[in-house]
């Protein structure tokens, strides 16, 4: 545990530690929905040059800090920052989402894959990382993040966003050991670049399966669950004496969650279709819980936000072991004083389920 952190709330309750209320942060909590973030973003000029510029990604990082009493700040990056730094051509096209020039098609291709340096083509997430670790200054830790082999895979395949993931399944079905080969190099892409994030200055680390849902059960074990595995095997768990912990979040993994709390993680992230309560009861002795509120939630007004804070703590119920987020990351349309009412009300509701705990 950092000594040095003024808000150690978020660490102390992934180890399951007595915390005066639960923490609370949101998946893209740096985002479109915040006028200061569009006003950055314009300076920027385009998303990716915002990615790529340490001095503006660390300003979006913090933006949230300053309007908003969050129990962290996570880096202000994107999951396709390793395909782009292997060559596959990044875009961001407004209203379209990310599109690759050069999308995997062939086992060659692979073969052809380069392994990025996290301090050469990715230097400049890791600048930002140590940028923002400086201007925190202690005040709450700093979550650095990769996305899953699985999710990363459909991206460079599919050559963007899809619909039915037919080209990534194709491959899947047909021709099982490209795609493994595929998985297992960007696996070491993710620890390779995680790790530094790690020496850089973030104090967790966080997986992003956006797309593990989307599998067959065996699919998931051998294609996505087992490559995030191999991810924490060799993560620096460690450093500077200091537990580095780890969230595990595969959106749609209902079914899998125990198989995901055996993975080493500290932390399973929840999307907004589980039951926290039962989950808990499941789960709750191995790994801290993170989630889940519906980010549609925060389109309604302050007494429906409040009422669904105070259903998903109760369901929750007393101690320690939970952070509080949303199902998925805010969306584009959420008024701003609806998040602070949502964080507001996760700070008072939660105080009585920890007064037994301290």
């Amino acid at each position: 545990m950092p000594s040095n952190l003024k808000n150690d709330r978020l660490l102390k309750t992934i180890q399951r530690q007595p915390v005066d209320m639960t923490p609370v942060w949101m998946m893209r909590q740096a985002g479109r929905y915040l006028p200061e973030y569009r006003a950055t973003r314009e300076k920027a000029g385009d998303f990716v040059t915002l990615c790529q510029t340490p001095e503006l990604a660390c300003e979006v990082t913090l933006q949230p800090l300053e309007r908003y009493p969050l129990d962290a700040a996570i880096l202000f990056s994107d999951i396709l920052t390793i395909p782009d730094a292997m060559g596959l051509g990044l875009k961001l096209i407004e209203s379209v989402g990310p599109k690759f020039d050069k999308p995997i098609t062939s086992v060659s291709d692979i073969k052809a894959l380069p392994m990025p340096d996290p301090e050469d083509e990715l230097a400049y997430v890791m600048d930002a990382v140590r940028l923002i670790h400086r201007e925190l200054n202690g005040e709450v830790p700093l979550i650095g993040f990769a996305g899953s082999p699985w999710t990363l895979a459909t991206y460079m395949i599919e050559g963007g966003s899809s619909k039915d993931f037919g080209k990534v399944k194709k491959m899947l079905y047909q021709e099982p050991e490209s795609l493994h080969l595929l998985l297992d190099h960007v696996a070491n892409a993710v620890g390779l670049y995680l790790n530094a994030q790690i020496h850089a200055g973030v104090q967790l680390v966080m997986i992003f399966d956006t797309w593990g849902g989307v599998l067959s059960t065996p699919a998931y074990h051998d294609f996505s669950l087992s490559y995030m595995k191999q991810i924490l095997d060799n993560l620096e768990r460690e450093h500077e004496g200091n537990r580095i912990p780890v969230i595990l979040f595969t959106k749609g993994a209902g079914l899998w969650l125990e198989d995901i709390a055996e993975t080493g993680c500290d932390v399973v992230g929840l999307d907004w279709c589980q039951n926290i309560g039962k989950v808990r009861n499941k789960i709750g002795n191995k790994v801290a819980l993170q989630g889940n509120m519906d980010p549609a939630v925060l389109k309604a007004g302050p007494d429906a936000i409040r009422n669904e804070v105070k259903s998903i703590l109760e369901n929750y119920g007393d101690g320690p072991g939970h952070i509080f987020n949303l199902g998925h990351g805010i969306t584009p349309d959420i008024d701003p004083e609806h998040a602070g009412i949502f964080i507001d009300a996760v700070h008072e509701l939660s105080k009585p389920y920890h007064k037994n705990n301290q």
